[in-house]
Order: structure tokens, then sequence, then C-alpha cells
């Protein structure tokens, strides 16, 4: 079914960036860098409602973790959904 291809492949791209955004950090936090700038565009409007729920750990944030999980869990909730 289209939705549930068009479900996968968005929530493998935001993973993607999400991941490579956090391995981003550990490197360069250039603003101006156009990779950096754009992770943080494409990223930003899942990252940042979980930043106001969830507390920093000390010098860790792990809202890219959680929401890894979170488009993990939409991801095979959709897909079990239209598989039946």
């Amino acid at each position: 079914m289209l939705f549930v291809k068009f479900v996968q492949v968005f929530t493998d791209i935001m993973i993607a960036a999400i991941f490579i955004r956090a391995l981003l950090s550990w490197v360069t936090n250039d603003p101006r860098n156009p990779l950096v700038s754009a992770l943080d565009q494409i990223t930003e409007p899942i990252l940042s409602p979980l930043r106001r729920v969830m507390p920093k750990m000390g010098m860790f944030d792990f809202t890219p973790m959680v929401a890894i999980f979170i488009l993990f869990a939409i991801q095979t909730i959709v897909t079990n959904a239209y598989s039946g």
C-alpha cells in the first residue's frame, strides 16, 4: 500500500537524518556548515517538542535517541496495522 511505503521511507529518512545530526554534533557544530544547517532544518520539528518535555541529563541530550525510538514505533505500528 502506498501509505505504508510512504511512512516507511519517511521514517527511514528521518532516522538517518537524526542519527547523522547526532554524529556531527560530536565533530562539528558550525551552523554555517550547509550539511549541519540542512539537518537542523529537517530534524528540528521532531526534536524541538521532545526537548520541551525531556530534561537534559547533564551534558547529554537523549532526545535524538527517543525520537529514533518513536519513529521506529510509528513505522512498526503502521506496517503491522496495514499488513493484515
